[in-house]
């Protein structure tokens, strides 16, 4: 009925960069973004990174083996708030990919001030089986390219 796109983000060089909106929802009594929900902003983020590279998450998750990517491991440094109503940009830089893993450095900035810093370590992983696998030679090489 209605033709609406989510938005999706775009590409500064090998930096992908995602507009996130800070809604009532994601802040806390003294009205600041909680701090866990840093963590989502950079989660949509790296789900529209996969997903402008063309890759689709439900796809590894429909297909026989159920794979994808988990957090195996994530440090966070907040150096400023940000408000209810603010707009962010989340970027993502992959440093590295390679067999099973990838690692990115995300940023939350709000205009020119950096807010969070977030470090990501990626595992790809079967999920039946609960055990790390290569990232699909596709997925990888783009990655790697970035």
């Amino acid at each position: 009925m209605y033709e609406v796109t989510a938005p999706q983000g775009q590409f500064f060089g090998k930096v992908f960069a995602f507009p996130v909106r800070v809604y009532y929802e994601d802040t806390d009594a003294g009205g600041i973004v909680y701090y866990a929900n840093y963590l989502r902003f950079a989660e949509r983020a790296r789900t529209e990174l996969i997903r402008v590279l063309g890759f689709c998450h439900n796809e590894g998750l429909e297909a026989e083996e159920k794979c994808g990517f988990t957090v195996r491991s994530c440090a966070i440094d907040y150096k400023l708030p940000a408000i209810l109503d603010d707009v962010l940009t989340v970027t993502c830089e992959v440093t590295e990919a390679k067999g099973a893993s990838a690692v990115m450095v995300q940023e939350v900035w709000r205009k020119d001030e950096l807010l969070a810093t977030v470090e990501v370590k990626l595992a790809y992983v079967n999920f039946v089986r609960k055990r790390p696998v290569r990232i699909p030679s596709e997925l990888l090489d783009k990655l790697s390219s970035l």
